[in-house]
This record gives C-alpha cells, structure tokens and sequence, in this order.
C-alpha cells in the first residue's frame, strides 16, 4: 500500500535493478583503479567493461539471471558475479570482483541508495516548509486558544503554530542533511578490512568517483552504527509529523473543530454514519511514525555483529532501508497535501477563546498588579479569586460571566487602575505585540499587517 502512494523516484532508488546497476558501478570502478596500479591489463578491463555496459543495457535482464542463478547458488552478490562473469564469456573475467568481498559491494551500495534516498527526503522537507511558511503568514494574525494540558491558556495566532511547526521542520532538514553525511561512507577494504588484497588507493578512488569517503577503518562490513544513526534520524522526523499529526487531529475535534483536513468530494468518512469526517489522514500519519520507529529499533539491534561480522543484519536491513525511505517520503507527501489543503476556521477560533469568559487574561493582571506594589501572593489571590468566581456565575447558566467585569467590580483590584487600563490589558493586542518578531526570529516574513 505504501509504495502504490510513494513517488516513483524513490521507488526506483531501492529496486533490484538500481542495486545491480551501483553493484556493477562498483565494480568496474575498482577495475578501472587496478588497472591504473598495473594489475589489471588494459585490454582485458576492455572485455570486462563491455560485459558490464551490455548487462546496464538490461538490467531487468541481469536482474532475471542473477536471481535464476541464486536458486542454485544460495548467495546474491556470487550470482551476480556469475551473471557478469557469464556476460562477459573470455577468460579476462577473472579479475573481475578481484580482490573485493561481498560486503565491499553491498555496503558501499547501501551507502550510494542512502544518500541518493536522502537528497529526496531533504527536497520534500524544503518542499513541505515552503507550504507551512505560506499558510502561516496567511495566519499570522488569526487569533486561537493557546491550551496547556489541553485547557485553555493564553491567546495564540494560528500562524504562530504554523512558524512552531516550520521551526521544527527545519530542525528537521538539518538533521537530514548530518544523516546523509553519516551515511556516505564505503569500503573496499577486503574479508576482515585489512586491505591486504586491494590497495587502499582503489576504495578512496572508487568511494571519491560515487560521492562517498572511504571508511576510515572497517571490519567486513561498514559499522551499523553508521546505519543507526540514518534509520533513527528517519525516525525522529517521523516523530516530528506525527507530533503534528496529533496537533491537527485534535484541532478537527467535533466541539473544537479550528482546523480540518481536507474532504474531498465523493469522500466517505463512514460505513455506518454518513455525517462523518474523520481525521484520517493525520491518524495514518500518526501510525506510520511508529514504524519507522520500530525500524530503527532494529537498526539499533543490526549495531552487534560477531566479531568482524555475521549475517544477522543482513536479512533486516533488506527491509527496513528501503522500507523506511520509502515510507517517510510517502508520509511527507501526504502532510505537505494536508498542509496545502487545510481547512481553517477563523470563526470558531474566536468562538472556542471566548469560552473561557478572558480569563486568559490573568497572567496580564497578575503582573500589572505585581507592577504596582503587590507582592505576588497578595495578587494572586486577588486575580483567582476574579476567576473563580467568573466560573461560578458561568456554571450557574447566566449568560454575563465576564472575567473583565469582575475583575472591575472588586474593589480591592479596580483602585490600582485608572479608568480604561485594565481594558487596555485584557486585550488580543497585548499577546500579539511580539508576533512580528517570533516570526522573524525563524525567518517567516509577514503578508499581513497586525
């Protein structure tokens, strides 16, 4: 199902046929090197690159006779040697995977199928931030409820929430681009990595032409740690949709209902109740992050191999690395839809912040209060005591519970005001005078006047 949804792009970086076709690049590659250092002959290096460039001609077809031959042989990357080796048909196949390891062409292609994944994931980061920064400057000054523990708190702009969430994206493409850095690393390094049958020239040579540099040290294989820190970093972004998946799952609550997804027409939200529109979308978000946790779960598990190696990592890591990619570019491409497509509801922002009758205005009393001379428990008890007893007239069904005008009915707070001041506190002006600047503090420039 995830694939069906994935851009095609990303797809192709982890089919048996890009595998192959880096394996074959490798290859060569190393070839070409050995014959720099006179190992290889020249002409013989000719009769192994027409072999390779025939099968990258058809890599489907090479594909086809390497797992043929895998039946029989048990093991890919001899499968695939075999089928070069076939290809090939002189006796200059012999130096072809001359003095490398399996591991020396499977790792260092990991590497190359990992950052090319990752310069996708970053495109859809920049892609994605670019669709928050345009709704949030259309919010900028859209008046919500701030809630902390989910009651209400203080006023908020729903752009705010929109710069918050670019913040943390950008968090995000940074946190991408190390992974990517992490991950660019390949071996030529041999059976154990003591380069004893390859010259350590022919892996900084083949590493440098792919991108990649070459491990300072190896065993037979790249250290998994290397793989964990790329599959967790996938993981963490993932925790990032999925914090803002919840975020919006709430907004579209029925008796908050600020913000929606998108309902398309001839959508059904149910088989049983017509009315309904589900936040699903934003609650598939939120069970894909956690597989992608639980796979780089398993790539912590991949970290302790026997010794110079075993093969324990090697059967989950066919899974979880293209599993992971794909799945995190399928989850961007959805959030950046919802971003793009969601529906707001300035009206019931404004309804929902004036059910708590501006007692968000306490803070903002408290402290003026506090500026006046008060110590902060006399002016406490004072600006509680306001509030609860906005709330008692509020429970007991009247319709004029106010926080303002009880706040200007008691005595012992009205006489350190002068008239209008208190008015002029418990204001949306007040809460929002510093929104220009958190905006310009993550680089969002502003398309309305505040």
């Amino acid at each position: 199902m995830i694939t069906r949804y994935s851009r095609p792009d990303m797809r192709a970086i982890w089919t048996d046929e890009n595998k192959l076709r880096i394996w074959l690049q490798i290859e060569l590659l190393a070839s070409e090197a050995l014959v720099k250092l006179g190992i290889v002959p020249a002409a013989d290096f000719a009769r192994i690159q027409a072999g390779g460039e025939a099968w990258l001609a058809d890599l489907p077809g090479l594909v086809a006779r390497q797992r043929e031959l895998e039946k029989t042989l048990n093991h890919d990357v001899i499968a695939f040697t075999t089928a070069v080796a076939e290809k090939i048909n002189d006796p200059a196949s012999r130096w072809f995977h001359f003095g490398l390891t399996s591991s020396d062409v499977g790792d260092t292609a990991y590497a190359v199928q990992m950052t090319q994944s990752a310069d996708l994931l970053l495109a859809d980061i920049r892609k994605l931030r670019e669709s928050i920064s345009r709704r949030a400057r259309e919010h900028q000054f859209t008046p919500c409820i701030g809630r902390s523990h989910g009651i209400h708190a203080e006023p908020t702009t729903f752009g705010l929430k929109l710069a918050l969430m670019y913040d943390e994206f950008g968090r995000a493409l940074e946190r991408l681009e190390r992974a990517r850095t992490a991950v660019a690393v390949g071996k030529l390094s041999g059976a154990v990595g003591t380069s004893a049958h390859l010259p350590p020239s022919v892996e900084e040579t083949v590493c440098a032409r792919l991108g990649l540099r070459p491990a300072p040290i190896a065993t037979q294989v790249v250290q998994r740690d290397l793989h964990a820190e790329f599959q967790t970093t996938l993981a963490l972004v993932g925790a990032s949709i999925e914090r803002w998946a919840v975020e919006f799952r709430h907004l579209q609550r029925t008796e908050v209902l600020e913000a929606e997804e998108p309902f398309t027409r001839g959508q059904k939200g149910s088989s049983a109740m017509p009315h309904k529109r589900n936040p699903i979308t934003w609650e598939r978000l939120t069970g894909l992050a956690r597989v992608l946790r639980g796979n780089a779960l398993a790539a912590l598990e991949n970290v302790a191999l026997w010794h110079e190696r075993d093969i324990s990592h090697s059967s989950v890591e066919r899974i979880i690395f293209p599993d992971s990619c794909t799945l995190l570019d399928y989850m961007f491409g959805l959030l950046t839809r919802l971003v793009d497509g969601l529906q707001v509801y300035p009206e019931n922002m404004k309804k929902n912040l004036a059910l708590s009758l501006g007692m968000w205005n306490s803070q903002t009393v408290l402290l003026a209060l506090i500026r006046k001379g008060l110590t902060r428990e006399d002016a406490y008890a004072l600006v509680q005591r306001a509030a609860m007893k906005t709330w008692e007239v509020k429970h007991a069904g009247r319709d004029d519970a106010d926080f303002l005008a009880t706040l200007q009915a008691d005595p012992e707070v009205a006489r350190h005001f002068a008239p209008g001041e208190l008015e002029k506190l418990c204001s949306l002006d007040f809460h929002f005078k510093e929104v220009r600047s958190r905006f310009a503090r993550v680089g969002l420039g502003s398309d309305q006047k505040g």
